[in-house]
C-alpha cells in the first residue's frame, strides 16, 4: 500500500468520526453542556491523554521556533476552529454551517499558493469545484426538505472564522509534521489550548448538566464520542495523513462530512435515498480524486529540472 493511499484511509476515518460528531455534539447542547463547556472538555481531555501517551514513547526535543508554531497551531487547529464552530453551530442553522464549510478548500488552495507556493492547476481549481458542487448538492437537498433551521448572522460568522482558522492550522502546521511525532505535535498545541480554553469554558464544565445525577448513559457516551474519538483519536490522525497528502487534499475531505451525515440519518430513519446523495457522493470524489492527482509544487519544480537537463544534453 503506497504512503498517499495510507493518507486517504486516515482522511476518510477521520471525516466519518468528525461527520458523525456533529449530530452527536448538537444534541448535548444547550440542555447538558453549553458550546464553551464542550470547547473545554475537547481540549482537556485530549491534552491530557496525549501527554499520557507521551510517557511511553522516546522523548523529542522541540526547538524554539517549532515551539512558537506550535502555539499558533493550538490556537488556530483548536481554540479558534473548535469554539468557533461550536458556538456558531449553536447560533445558526445546521445547513449555514454546511455551505459556509465547503469554503474551507478553497482557503486552503489560496493559502497554499501564497504561503507553500503550490501552484493552483486547472485540475486542482476544477477538483475543489466539483467537490463543493458535490457538498452543496446534498446540504441544499436538506434545506428543500425543511430541515434548515433558524439561521443568525453571527453563528454564521463564527462558522467562516472556524473554517479560515482551520485552513490556516493546516497550513503553517505542515512546516513541523515531517519533524515531530503526532504525539508530540498534539500534546503542546492541546496544551496551549486547553490554557487558553480554561477561563471560556470552566464554569460551564463545574455547572454542566451532563456531571449530575440525572445524566446517564445516553448522556455519558456522547460525551466520550466527541472527547476520545472526535478529538483525540482524530486529531492524531491528521498529523499523520499531512504527512502523505497535500494540505489541499486533507481539506477537501470536509466535503466528505455532509455525505457521512446524510448516510447517518437514512440508517436510523431520520433521511430517505434521493437521487441527489449518489450524484453527490461521485462528484465529492471525483473533486478528491482531480486535487490529488493535480501537479504540487515539487512536481512542477522536478519537471523543470528534467527539462534543464534534457536541454543540456542536447
Amino acid at each position: 500500500m503506497s504512503e498517499k493511499l495510507k493518507g486517504h484511509i486516515v482522511m476518510l476515518i477521520t471525516v466519518i468520526i468528525f461527520g458523525l460528531n456533529i449530530p452527536v455534539t448538537k444534541s448535548l447542547m444547550p440542555e447538558w453542556v453549553n458550546s464553551y463547556g464542550v470547547t473545554l472538555l475537547r481540549m482537556a481531555f485530549a491534552c491530557v491523554a496525549f501527554w499520557a501517551v507521551s510517557l511511553f514513547l522516546p522523548k523529542e526535543k522541540v526547538s524554539a521556533k517549532d515551539m512558537f508554531i506550535m502555539v499558533l497551531g493550538g490556537l488556530f487547529g483548536m481554540v479558534f476552529n473548535q469554539m468557533s464552530f461550536i458556538v456558531g453551530l449553536e447560533k445558526t442553522s445546521p445547513i449555514d454551517a454546511g455551505i459556509i464549510a465547503t469554503v474551507t478548500p478553497l482557503l486552503v488552495m489560496l493559502l497554499s499558493a501564497v504561503f507553500l507556493k503550490e501552484p493552483i492547476s486547472l485540475k486542482k481549481a476544477g477538483g475543489v469545484g466539483l467537490g463543493a458542487a458535490g457538498a452543496l448538492l446534498i446540504i441544499l437537498s436538506g434545506m428543500h426538505a425543511g430541515n434548515s433551521g433558524s439561521s443568525d448572522l453571527v453563528g454564521n460568522i463564527f462558522c467562516f472564522i472556524s473554517s479560515l482558522s482551520y485552513a490556516v492550522y493546516l497550513i503553517f502546521s505542515r512546516s513541523i509534521i515531517q519533524k515531530y511525532s503526532p504525539v508530540t505535535l498534539m500534546k503542546w498545541m492541546f496544551l496551549y489550548a486547553t490554557v487558553v480554553s480554561l477561563p471560556f469554558g470552566y464554569n460551564d464544565v463545574v455547572s454542566a448538566k451532563a456531571f449530575t445525577a440525572v445524566a446517564g448513559f445516553s448522556v455519558w457516551w456522547r460525551v466520550i464520542y466527541f472527547t476520545l474519538f472526535a478529538t483525540f483519536i482524530t486529531y492524531f490522525l491528521i498529523p499523520v495523513a499531512l504527512k502523505r497528502i497535500r494540505p489541499t487534499t486533507v481539506s477537501m475531505y470536509n466535503y466528505v462530512q455532509p455525505l457521512v451525515a446524510s448516510i447517518a440519518a437514512m440508517s436510523l430513519g431520520q433521511d430517505s435515498m434521493t437521487w441527489e446523495k449518489p450524484v453527490a457522493g461521485i462528484l465529492i470524489f471525483t473533486g478528491v480524486y482531480f486535487v490529488t492527482v493535480s501537479k504540487s509544487r515539487a512536481d512542477v519544480e522536478q519537471a523543470r529540472l528534467n527539462e534543464e537537463e534534457s536541454g543540456k544534453k542536447l
